[in-house]
C-alpha cells in the first residue's frame, strides 16, 4: 500500500493542510492584548449580483437617479424597504451595508473568478502559476491567529470530501478546502471524533517530515521554496495535534450535530439541507476557536440544487438558469431570487447564532464581519464593472459602514474605488498598514486617477 497517497487521499492533515497550513501563535482566538478576536466570512456566489437586484426598491426619485447613473450616493437602511431576497435581515439592518460600485477588473470574470477574486488578479483560468500573492482571507487570518488559521468550505461542482480550493496561503500555493459538511466536521473536530486517528496523523507527519526533509536537500528555486514550506507546514499540523488533543474535552461543547443524510458526502441531501449542515459547521467552528477567518463557496456553476423552494422536485442548473432557462415553469428571475433567499437564510442564522454567543462585554457577532459577494462580477458574464457587496457587520468592526447603502462612483470617474482599495481598507483597519493590496486598474491608470490605499471614509 502506498501509505503517502492514502493518507494524503483521506486526512485533511494531508496534501491540503500543508498547503495551508497556519504558523502555530496561538491555540484559541485571540490576538495579543486585545481580548476578543476579530473574525471575517467571505461567502462567494455565482452568476453575478446584479446592481439592480440589491439597490433600495423606494428611492426617492432622486436617489433613484443617481444609482442608475451610477453617481455616489449614501442613504440610512433605516429609512427604506430592503428588496424582497434581503428581508430575511430586516431585524439586522443596523448591522447591514450594502455597498455597490467596487470594481473588478484586476480579477478574471466572465463565469469564474477562481482564486483572483480574493487576490485581485488575473488567474489565467485558475492556473496555478498565475496565483501572484496570498488572497485576502488568509492575510487576514495572519492578524488573527487561530488554530486551523483559515477554513475554506464550498459546494463547487457538487463535489464531495476534501478538494482544491479557491483561497491561496501564498504565491503559486493553491488552498484546499471541505466540499460537504461531514467531511468539514469530521476533519475540524478530529480531536474529539478520532483522536486515535490524529495521533495516527503525528505519526505519519514525523514520517514525512524526514522524507520530505531528504528531498528538500537536491531542488532550487520556487520549488525549493515550495517544498521548504511544506516541512515548515508538516511540523506545525504535528504542534497544532498535539494541543488540540489536549484541548478536545473543551472542544466537545462545541461539536456539531449533523442528521444521517449527510453520512458519506451527504448525496441524498438538498441543497437547503446541505447549507444549513455547512452553517453549523461553521458556527461551530469559530465558536470553538478552531478558526477566525472562512471562506465559503455556496455554489457554483456547476453545482446542482435542489429541494429549492418552488422548484422541490427540480434539480436546478445554475448555468442555464443565468442564461434566463426557466425550470419547472417558474421564471429564471424567480428561481434565482429565490437561491439567494437561501443564501440570506444561511447568513442570518449566521448573524443570530452568535448574537446568541456571548463573548466579553457583548457577543460573538458584534467582532464579527460577514461579506457576501459575486465571485465574477454583476451579471451571469461578468465584466468587472461592478461587484455589489451584501456586509453584515458587528458593534466592534473596525469600519465606519453599517446601516447604510453606499454607491461610489463608476469605474474611470474620480471618487471611484476597486476591489483591491476595499481589501486594503480591511487590512488597514485591523493592523497591516500596507499601501495597497491588489493589482491596479489599467483604466484608472490611464487616467491618472487615484486607486491606491485604503477607503478613507469607511475608516473608523
Amino acid at each position: 500500500m502506498n501509505r503517502r497517497r492514502d493518507f494524503l487521499k483521506t486526512s485533511a492533515l494531508g496534501a491540503g493542510a500543508m498547503a495551508l497550513a497556519p504558523s502555530f501563535n496561538q491555540l484559541l482566538a485571540a490576538s495579543a492584548g486585545t481580548g476578543a478576536p476579530k473574525r471575517f466570512i467571505f461567502i462567494r456566489k455565482s452568476s453575478g449580483i446584479r446592481p439592480a437586484e440589491i439597490a433600495l426598491p423606494d428611492f426617492s426619485d432622486k436617489d433613484k437617479a443617481l444609482d442608475e447613473k451610477k453617481q455616489a450616493l449614501e442613504v440610512d437602511l433605516d429609512k427604506h424597504e430592503l428588496p424582497k431576497w434581503l428581508r430575511g435581515l430586516d431585524a439586522h439592518k443596523e448591522h447591514m451595508t450594502i455597498l455597490q460600485g467596487l470594481s473588478a477588473k484586476m480579477s478574471e470574470n466572465v463565469h469564474y473568478s477562481f482564486s483572483s477574486v480574493m487576490g485581485c488578479f488575473k488567474s489565467n483560468r485558475n492556473t496555478l502559476s498565475a496565483i501572484k500573492r496570498a488572497t485576502i482571507d488568509f492575510e487576514l487570518a495572519k492578524l488573527f491567529p487561530s488554530p486551523f488559521g483559515h477554513v475554506e468550505l464550498s459546494f463547487a461542482g457538487g463535489r464531495s470530501g476534501i478538494v482544491s480550493g479557491y483561497s491561496a496561503p501564498s504565491q503559486q500555493t493553491r488552498n484546499y478546502c471541505y466540499a460537504d459538511p461531514d467531511t468539514a466536521r469530521s476533519e475540524l473536530f478530529k480531536s474529539v471524533l478520532n483522536p486515535e486517528a490524529v495521533n495516527s496523523d503525528n505519526d505519519m507527519l514525523s514520517f514525512l517530515q524526514g522524507r520530505e526533509g531528504l528531498k528538500a536537500s537536491g531542488i532550487k528555486g520556487h520549488e525549493k521554496r515550495r517544498q521548504e514550506m511544506q516541512i515548515e507546514s508538516i511540523h506545525a499540523i504535528r504542534e497544532r495535534n498535539k494541543k488540540l488533543i489536549k484541548l478536545s474535552g473543551s472542544l466537545a461543547r462545541h461539536l456539531p450535530e449533523l442528521a444521517p443524510v449527510h453520512a458519506n458526502g451527504g448525496a441524498n441531501a438538498s441543497t437547503p439541507e446541505k447549507q444549513a449542515a455547512m452553517t453549523d459547521v461553521l458556527i461551530a467552528a469559530l465558536k470553538a476557536g478552531l478558526t477566525n477567518v472562512v471562506t465559503y463557496t455556496i455554489d457554483d456553476l456547476g453545482t446542482p440544487v435542489t429541494g429549492l423552494p418552488g422548484n422541490e422536485t427540480d434539480r436546478v442548473g445554475i448555468h442555464p438558469l443565468g442564461h434566463d432557462e426557466a425550470f419547472g415553469g417558474v421564471p429564471a428571475w424567480k428561481t434565482r431570487e429565490q437561491i439567494r433567499i437561501s443564501h440570506v437564510n444561511q447568513i442570518k442564522t449566521i448573524v443570530e447564532k452568535l448574537k446568541q454567543a456571548p463573548e466579553g462585554n457583548g457577543n460573538m457577532f458584534d467582532n464579527t464581519m460577514i461579506m457576501y459577494f459575486p465571485e465574477n462580477g454583476e451579471t451571469h458574464h461578468g465584466i468587472g464593472l461592478e461587484s455589489p457587496f451584501l456586509i453584515m457587520a458587528g458593534n466592534n468592526c473596525n469600519l465606519d459602514i453599517s446601516g447604510r447603502y453606499v454607491r461610489l462612483p463608476i469605474l474611470g470617474t474620480e471618487g471611484h474605488k476597486t476591489l483591491g482599495n476595499f481589501y486594503t481598507t480591511l487590512l488597514n483597519a485591523h493592523g497591516n498598514p500596507m499601501e495597497h493590496y491588489g493589482d491596479l486598474d489599467l483604466e484608472m491608470a490611464r487616467k491618472k486617477l487615484d486607486q491606491t490605499g485604503a477607503i478613507k471614509q469607511f475608516m473608523a
